[in-house]
């Protein structure tokens, strides 16, 4: 297991507690140890035919099949890239030139940014998007995209498990519905792997996407599983590395950390879903003790270690500062919107109200984290909800 989150550097006090997994996650000291002799004494190019090269290239290749084996897909194809972005976007233009730029994408309004962002860029080269909202408790129903999906439908994609509620979708009944109207269906299964159990052919998944940092392996090192039959054309034009799909030097130490965590994460599955499922299960009982506190998400199929808690009548930013100032680190949403200063994405589309979706936290667990660190967390917010209230009523 990694080594327990108090144990921080720089200027976050010693006794500092980590609960912002989903954005990302401490490198496991496994992992370094396996990358390690690929920063130092270990240094061949995968496409050099001398021995070192070759030695590379081994590793590279039994990266690639522990990945496969992490996510059920030994008989498709993986390509190694640098982020979850990166592959979503491959996909998504890829879908895009084999249609002509006609026909339409259909995706949940709870998918990543570069999914969203990226289809609608396409909508204006010509391709019709449609956007599945989710309902109440966080998820996008099949029911919700059965009217959407038709045969002029290019590409489905449904995240396996959102980033900020932890809700899991309903991707294998999405999957048979994307199939039906001959659509191939990308999963975004980013802040899944390594959580829970992950099976790209079980799923249906035409194309599944991997990215090592949320589950303690290396950043910049990611996974685009191509299931038998899905078409995917070049990203990247050069050499003709990754099989001709991603041409670039592959960058062997993340390549080789990311197929470790993979590895890793497989063998404990079990035990760390308990280890999650427990901590959460902790806080979300203490903070029943609060006024006005609301789990999002409590009635549907979650992560184990994500906790997304609207405390009705404070400004999370607030509460979340207030926090950091006293060496916990939580988050008011996804990463890349935690300056914003409005309700997040998810929330509204969930149909929250403004005020409620600016008083979400979101805490999500890690393998470091401890009960004790829990019990920390909740005296501090014993201390800062009743201090927040105080002050707003002046």
């Amino acid at each position: 297991m990694p080594t327990s989150s108090h144990e921080t550097a720089g200027d976050h006090p010693a006794d500092a507690a980590y609960f912002d997994n989903n954005a990302t996650t401490p490198l496991d000291p496994r992992v370094a140890e396996a990358m390690l002799p690929w920063l130092t004494t270990q240094h061949g190019n995968p496409s050099s035919a001398h021995a070192f090269g070759r030695a590379a290239k081994a590793a590279v290749e039994r990266a690639r099949e522990q990945v496969l084996g992490a996510i059920g897909g030994r008989a498709g194809q993986l390509v190694f890239l640098s982020s979850g972005t990166e592959a979503n976007n491959a996909v998504l233009l890829a879908r895009a030139e084999a249609s002509g730029f006609r026909g339409r994408v259909v995706f949940s309004s709870l998918e990543h940014a570069s999914i969203r962002s990226r289809a609608k860029q396409l909508e204006g080269a010509g391709l019709e998007t449609r956007e599945i909202r989710p309902d109440g408790q966080g998820i996008a129903t099949a029911a919700s995209f059965a009217p959407a999906i038709d045969a002029d439908t290019c590409l489905v994609c449904l995240m396996l498990a959102n980033n900020e509620i932890g809700t899991l979708q309903p991707v294998a009944e999405v999957a048979d519905l994307a199939h039906a109207a001959g659509s191939p269906l990308l999963c975004d299964a980013v802040q899944a792997v390594g959580k829970v159990p992950v099976d790209a052919a079980a799923l249906g998944a035409d194309y599944l996407v991997v990215g090592g940092h949320k589950f303690h392996g290396p950043n910049g090192a990611a996974a685009l599983y191509v299931a038998p039959g899905a078409e995917l054309r070049p990203l990247l034009l050069g050499a003709g590395q990754e099989s001709g799909m991603r041409s670039s030097t592959e960058n062997v130490p993340a390549i080789v950390g990311l197929g470790e965590a993979c590895a890793i994460a497989a063998a404990e599955l079990a035990e760390r879903h308990s280890l999650l499922l427990e901590l959460r299960q902790r806080f979300e009982a203490g903070v029943q003790r609060f006024p006005s506190v609301v789990v999002h998400g409590a009635a549907a199929p979650r992560l184990p270690h994500t906790s997304h808690v609207a405390f009705l009548g404070l400004i999370a930013h607030d509460l979340m500062h207030w926090l950091d100032r006293r060496g916990f680190a939580v988050s008011t949403g996804a990463a890349c919107h935690s300056g914003t200063p409005q309700a997040s994405w998810v929330c509204r589309q969930m149909g929250l109200s403004e005020a409620e979706g600016l008083a979400s936290l979101r805490i999500s667990f890690g393998l470091g984290n401890t009960a004790d660190e829990v019990d920390r967390l909740l005296a501090a917010l014993d201390e800062g909800v009743p201090y927040l209230r105080r002050a707003y009523n002046g």
